[in-house]
């Protein structure tokens, strides 16, 4: 798959992360800001146990989180990680909704990215509005 392929279908698969998109006249237009940059997340599952992944695309409505082995459809975990820009941590529990598999090609090379799309339902302390800061100051996706 080209890279131009691949970026079509990597933006879809992080457009999912939180459900929060809504159509207009030009096309869709998300509802939360979002920024586009890959740093460690760590997930708690009473169910699963605790792991720690790469997240790849975040909002205040979701995250899509980078992991070989997705947990299943439904499952409830808790988030936890530091904004990129250091002004603090969120902590957000949410619900698996999607999982996504993408092979490509890059340089000649076959590569492969899994992962999934937590929908947050709740924030602890003020999670969300330091996610809303970070979001606000950080270039962000539209």
């Amino acid at each position: 798959m080209p890279i131009s392929q691949l970026d079509a279908s990597a933006q879809t698969a992080t457009d999912a992360a939180s459900d929060d998109v809504s159509p207009t006249e030009s096309g869709q237009r998300r509802e939360h800001l979002r920024f586009d940059k890959l740093f460690a997340v760590r997930v708690e599952s009473m169910l699963f146990g605790d792991l720690v992944c790469v997240a790849r695309n975040v909002s205040a409505g979701g995250i899509f989180l980078e992991l070989a082995d997705p947990l299943p459809l439904g499952a409830t975990l808790r988030v936890c990680f530091p904004v990129p820009d250091g002004s603090g941590e969120v902590v957000a529990v949410g619900e698996v909704k999607n999982h996504y598999f993408i092979n490509y090609v890059q340089n000649g090379v076959t590569k492969a990215v899994a992962g999934m799309a937590v929908r947050f339902s709740s924030f602890e302390s003020d999670s969300h509005r330091i996610l809303e800061d970070c979001l606000g100051r950080l270039r962000v996706l539209h």
